[in-house]
């Protein structure tokens, strides 16, 4: 059972153990002769589903969520919200984070400082940089300003943060710099001389794989704060930001 939950995405897995905790809950309470009230139920479901996501292998982070998810489903209903806050809710979640409940990947923004310190890395004759991930397009736009001689190109596949870098780059009348709609694996990487990535840890191993396969000897391959596990990095940047970031650089 473990290995075939570890087959899909965390969310769903999170998903389904909140159903099977309310269906063990719904089948073993009437045999203890127990009646609970409805918040009681949620909380004991919360409980339920934390120790069954313990025990699932579920990212520590994902027991809070799991404990709290149904006690709050239920003090939810008691406020009266209108359902449209609801909905207006999830679909402005959806445009921003899009596919992350597959991709496992949030939107994470790097700070001023990593633009910063990206800078030192960039070559002193034209080169072509890509972020994968681009987010709102901070990277593209701060390094299009300070190094006019690259050209930046930005790929992005949750449809507001895609939506607000392109304004950002159209507003701002870049012409060293572009985004695309899409996704990172479909974006052919031979072309770059440097590959930027501010993503998670679940994709770096594949991303490592297709960063080897596809980019050029000599090129540079560099993540915010997220490593390759078992490949040392040529050079790592300690940037002094709020999360004590670290650039991660490859020389391929």
């Amino acid at each position: 059972m473990k290995r075939l939950l570890a087959k899909l995405p965390p969310s769903i897995v999170a998903l389904l153990l909140q159903f099977g905790a309310a269906l063990l809950l719904v089948l073993a309470l009437p045999l203890l002769g127990l009646h609970v009230t409805p918040l009681v139920f949620a909380v004991a479901c919360g409980v339920l589903a934390a120790l069954l996501s313990a025990a699932a292998g579920l990212a520590r982070w994902w027991l809070p969520i799991q404990l709290v998810f149904a006690p709050a489903m239920v003090l939810l209903q008691t406020l009266n919200i209108p359902s449209g806050y609801f909905l207006a809710a999830f679909l402005l979640m959806l445009v921003v984070y899009w596919s992350t409940f597959r991709t496992q990947v949030p939107l994470y923004l790097s700070s001023q400082k990593v633009w910063q310190a990206l800078e030192t890395t960039l070559p002193a004759t034209p080169f072509r940089f890509v972020d994968l991930g681009s987010g709102l397009g901070g990277v593209l736009t701060h390094l299009a300003r300070t190094h006019p001689h690259g050209q930046f190109h930005g790929v992005e596949s949750a449809p507001l943060p895609f939506l607000w870098s392109w304004l950002r780059i159209k507003l701002g009348r870049y012409r060293n710099c572009s985004v695309a709609w899409g996704s990172l694996w479909q974006s052919p990487l031979a072309e770059y001389e440097v590959v930027f990535a501010y993503l998670s840890p679940v994709p770096m191993p594949d991303l490592w794989q297709k960063a080897r396969r596809e980019m050029r000897p000599g090129t540079l391959f560099i993540s915010n704060t997220f490593s390759v596990p078992g490949q040392s990095p040529h050079k790592i940047l300690a940037v002094d930001d709020l999360h004590h970031s670290e650039l991660y650089v490859w020389r391929i």
